[in-house]
């Protein structure tokens, strides 16, 4: 499992993911990309723990997302099956967890501060947060052909990763209001939404 974890990890952080997966009897399944998702939780009707964590995601991400994971099952645990997912139970215990990684020694010095601000009060997916999702995309194996929504100018028409199509509409305090052109309807996109613009 060690060995593993060197592929997806910063080296630093290697042996201190492994005790975490080791001493909470985690099942870890690093699968396929999965656009909605970067990582998941499940109790197993067996009783053991699975998490999953995406194989493309950069090695910051990568940790972030695999600590996340394991705050869910550290805090069912210890607060019961009835807390929210992302409560202040999880919250707290995701803090914890996390607190012994946020080091030069295992993140670049430009992440610390924007990790400082993240885990003041850690948010259900760090992609929601929007300062530091942009600065950990610079970290990422693969370079993207898509553009942030925030980039775009008012007025621009794009698709989405399930073929939608949408016109770019004001910013509503953090969010961009975005017609779906099919329905009509209007939708909320994160600033940092990763989008294909359509040139007319």
């Amino acid at each position: 499992m060690e060995n593993t974890l060197k592929k997806y990890l910063p080296e630093r952080a290697v042996p201190l993911c492994f005790d975490l997966v080791r001493d909470y009897h985690v099942h870890l399944k690093i699968v396929n990309e999965r656009v909605t998702r970067h990582g998941d939780y499940r109790r197993l009707p067996n009783g053991h723990h699975q998490i999953t964590v995406n194989a493309t995601l950069n090695k910051y991400r990568f940790l972030i997302t695999l600590v996340h994971e394991v705050a869910h099952l550290v805090a069912f645990e210890k607060y019961g099956r009835n807390i929210k997912p992302h409560g202040l139970e999880w919250k707290r215990t995701f803090q914890y967890l996390m607190l012994p990684f946020i080091r030069p020694e295992i993140f670049p010095s430009k992440l610390l501060p924007l990790l400082a601000q993240h885990f003041k009060n850690p948010k259900a997916s760090s992609s929601t947060d929007a300062n530091l999702s942009i600065a950990l995309k610079q970290f990422d194996l693969v370079e993207s052909d898509k553009t942030y929504v925030f980039e775009l100018p008012i007025g621009s028409l794009f698709r989405i990763y399930n073929g939608k199509l949408f016109k770019k509409g004001n910013k509503k305090v953090k969010r961009y209001e975005c017609v779906e052109l099919e329905t009509g309807k209007m939708y909320l996109f994160q600033p940092n939404a990763e989008v294909e613009l359509i040139n007319d």
